[in-house]
């Protein structure tokens, strides 16, 4: 082996390396972006899940968006009030006040209150059998179908699949919204923590047809609303909703509601 030529050989490598090197560090300083130092701290103080629940790409994401003015202190819905305080003291603003919501399954249609026109044997998937005539197996084409899409998303295990119908814990969740997306039939909203009566349905067809699909729907009767002393239920596409803002949790609405498809949250 000729040692000249090995010699030569770690001589080109060791001249290129340090022109690479030098390259490399002229470029780094010619594309650097300053960084706001606030995007850091803000970053540490968001509690880290990345869930994408605030919109934007991960905690980092959020905290540029917070540093820019594009998304409010208070954005993350994981962290809450904490972490908004936190926020906004890196931020020198007020938090504001922010209320803790949670995600809500408007169904009540489990397996002994639903009726089913056939039985599916396919994939276990809510969007695969969303496809099928009728929107799914169950007789009602608004009803939670069961096969667990929204648990798989929940990064929290805040949502499971209870006698035929997703249920969440409402303590474990953290409106991330993960669930929301992930429901074909739309049916999981985000709800005050603090809300004390909510509705259990999301049908929009008629009284008499609801009956015959559900033993838990709403049938729009209007009786709710004629027994709530504070106005906060309305009726529209025959379908009961209540108004957080107005409600005051005294259960004249559940109490009436001859479906029960008012439940106490």
């Amino acid at each position: 082996m000729n040692m000249q030529a090995i010699i030569t050989a770690v001589i080109v490598i060791a001249i290129l390396g340090l022109i690479l090197g030098l390259f490399l560090g002229i470029a780094a300083k010619a594309f650097h972006v300053e960084t706001d130092p606030r995007e850091e701290k803000i970053t540490a103080a968001l509690p880290g899940n990345n869930c994408g629940g605030c919109g934007y790409p991960g905690c980092s994401g959020l905290a540029a968006a917070i540093v820019k003015g594009d998304a409010p202190v208070n954005g993350c819905p994981v962290g809450g009030e904490s972490a908004a305080k936190a926020v906004a003291e890196i931020m020198g603003v007020d938090a504001g006040n922010s209320v803790r919501m949670v995600a809500f399954v408007k169904c009540a249609g489990d397996c002994e209150k639903a009726n089913k026109d056939y039985e599916y044997t396919g994939e276990q998937d809510c969007r695969m059998a969303a496809m099928l005539p009728g929107g799914g197996d169950k007789s009602c084409s608004f009803g939670c179908l069961g096969y667990g899409n929204c648990v798989k998303s929940c990064p929290f295990d805040a949502i499971h699949i209870v006698n035929g119908i997703a249920v969440v814990d409402k303590e474990a969740c953290k409106a991330c919204s993960k669930c929301i997306e992930a429901c074909p039939k739309k049916l999981i909203e985000l709800v005050p923590y603090e809300a004390e009566y909510l509705v259990a349905c999301n049908s929009k067809d008629k009284g008499p047809d609801v009956m015959k699909k559900c033993k838990a729907g709403c049938i729009g009767c209007s009786l709710c609303k004629k027994n709530c002393p504070k106005d906060a239920v309305d009726i529209s596409d025959f379908l009961a909703h209540i108004d957080q803002d107005k409600c005051e949790g005294c259960g004249a609405c559940a109490e009436k509601c001859p479906k029960k498809a008012i439940v106490h949250h």
